[in-house]
């Protein structure tokens, strides 16, 4: 299922930002922007309504829902690695690569065969302006809103992260930080979730989802695709350096695992030269009426 308009300038947008080295930037046409005073109300609206009763309810709609649209999403997925998990114990930080409003759905899927009844993802507080079904979601999906104001963070975000770890919860954190649409390479991370796994000494758990092409079209005309999530070494603070250190080192062993992960399944090179295979089941416009020969194997197009 393709969310939103304009994929082809979106594309555009991601070519450019690649090959420029701007790997954070947004490249969406329809994300919500709003100005400073309706994003504190949104937070503020968050923080008092999240422990009503109102809230609450909508939040067993909210992971119901969410629960159902993972399995719709993800017949055909595939796990490896989980045994990877076995020393886990309570809560935890995931990441993972971030190319769609549903790539939640895949983690969220590992979550419950981990035995989770839910998996908590830090979202933008813009996110949280979305209507409709997803913006719904968002509200109340046991999704928690980042903010750059430092008063909530500081005062919010952090008490409400520990709770959710200690409860022995996963959290759901892109270090990519904005949404890729459909592209295959891990990007550069960020740090923030590393100095959150820092401070609250839990483990990372890098995850790396592959996408392959399949034969059939969705109705936007993309090919649809397969994931595989690809778990990978949990990656742990040490308890005898700094915060600084633990996060820059942590950071650092999930980018080369992730790195590691794309060239083995891919079978290519990381290389950020952006090539039309990057954006996983995308048919250029002028090849659309193209008979196409698909690599089932590796998902890889030719046109003939």
């Amino acid at each position: 299922m393709i969310i939103g308009n304009n994929r082809e300038q979106v594309i555009e947008n991601i070519r450019r930002a690649a090959e420029g080295g701007n790997f954070h930037v947004k490249v969406e046409m329809d994300d919500p922007i709003s100005d400073q005073e309706r994003l504190r109300a949104v937070l503020e609206a968050y923080v008092q309504n999240r422990t009503t009763c109102s809230f609450q309810i909508k939040n067993r709609i909210a992971r119901a829902l969410a629960n159902e649209i993972t399995r719709k999403y993800n017949r055909t997925t595939r796990i490896e690695g989980m045994e990877l998990l076995n020393g886990i114990e309570g809560g935890a930080i995931l990441t993972c690569n971030h190319f769609s409003p549903f790539d939640n759905t895949v983690v969220r899927l590992l979550a419950g065969r981990m035995g989770k009844k839910r998996l908590c993802i830090v979202s933008q507080e813009t996110n949280f302006l979305m209507p409709g079904l997803l913006g719904f979601l968002l509200k109340y999906g046991d999704t928690i809103p980042i903010s750059m104001r430092k008063d909530y963070m500081k005062k919010h975000f952090e008490p409400m992260l520990e709770e959710i770890l200690n409860g022995g919860d996963y959290v759901l954190i892109y270090p990519e930080q904005e949404m890729w649409f459909h592209y295959r390479k891990p990007r550069p991370l960020k740090q923030g979730a590393y100095y959150y796994a820092a401070r609250f000494r839990v483990p990372v758990i890098p995850c790396f989802i592959e996408m392959t092409d399949m034969q059939e079209t969705d109705e936007k005309g993309f090919l649809k695709v397969q994931y595989t999530l690809h778990v990978l070494k949990p990656v742990y603070p040490d308890p005898s350096k700094p915060e600084r250190i633990n996060r820059m080192e942590m950071c650092r062993q999930d980018y080369q695992q992730k790195k590691e992960a794309y060239e083995k399944a891919y079978k290519r090179q990381l290389t950020y030269c952006f090539d039309e295979s990057d954006i996983a089941g995308w048919i250029k416009q002028e090849e659309s009426g193209l008979k196409q020969e698909i690599n089932i194997e590796t998902g890889h197009r030719a046109f003939l």
